[in-house]
C-alpha cells in the first residue's frame, strides 16, 4: 500500500533494533490496542493466565536497554490506552511486564478511556524517536502484528500533538488502580 505515492518502508530485524540502540534523546510509544498477539510472548501469557509465578529474570534484556538509556539521560515514555474490564493481555502487562519497565526507568503511563470519550487519539500504534522519526506498528484485529512501517516525511506536529494529548490524559502506571 502506498501513501502519498510512496511505497511503504518496512523495518525489521537489525534495522528495527537500531532505532532502540541509536536514538539520542527520546523514544515514545503510543499503544492503542487492547490485545497484542506476539509469538515471543505466547508462552509467558499462557503461564500468567495459568497462575504461574513470573519467571526469575523476566524481560531482563529489555530492562537493560531501558536502564542504559536512562543512565545516559535518554527518555523512554509510553502511553497505553485501556478500557475496563482489562483484557487478559492487559492484565498480563500490568502484572508481569510494566512494573519491570518502570523499575528500569521507563515512564509508562496509562490512558484509561473507560468512563470518557477518546480525546482525539488515533487508532494507530506508533513509536516516535527523537521527535523526528515515526514508525507505525500495524496490527490485525486479533492483535497479530502485520509489520512496522517507517513513515516518510511524517507530519511531526500531528504525532507530537498525539503524544502530548496521550500524556496529558494519562496517569503514571504507579498511580493507576485497576
Amino acid at each position: 500500500m502506498s501513501v502519498n505515492g510512496c511505497e511503504p518502508v518496512l523495518v525489521d530485524g537489525d534495522e528495527w533494533k537500531a532505532y532502540f540502540r541509536d536514538f539520542k534523546r527520546s523514544a515514545f510509544r503510543l499503544e492503542v490496542h487492547q490485545v497484542y498477539t506476539m509469538p515471543a510472548e505466547a508462552e509467558s501469557v499462557r503461564d500468567f493466565l495459568a497462575g504461574e509465578p513470573k519467571p526469575e529474570g523476566f524481560n531482563t534484556a529489555w530492562h537493560r536497554t531501558i536502564q542504559g538509556h536512562a543512565a545516559a539521560g535518554r527518555k523512554m515514555k509510553r502511553a497505553k490506552v485501556v478500557h475496563r474490564p482489562l483484557t487478559d493481555y492487559s492484565r498480563y502487562l500490568f502484572a508481569w511486564a510494566i512494573p519491570g519497565n518502570v523499575e528500569a526507568g521507563e515512564d509508562y503511563r496509562i490512558v484509561d478511556l473507560t468512563d470518557q470519550a477518546n480525546p482525539g487519539l488515533p487508532d494507530q500504534d506508533f513509536w516516535l524517536f527523537d521527535e523526528t522519526t515515526v514508525v507505525h506498528l500495524n496490527y490485525r484485529p486479533d492483535g497479530t502484528q502485520i509489520n512496522r512501517e517507517l513513515i516518510q516525511s511524517p507530519d511531526l506536529g500531528k504525532y507530537l500533538a498525539w503524544r502530548d494529548l496521550a500524556l496529558g490524559h494519562s496517569a503514571p502506571f504507579s498511580d493507576y488502580r485497576t
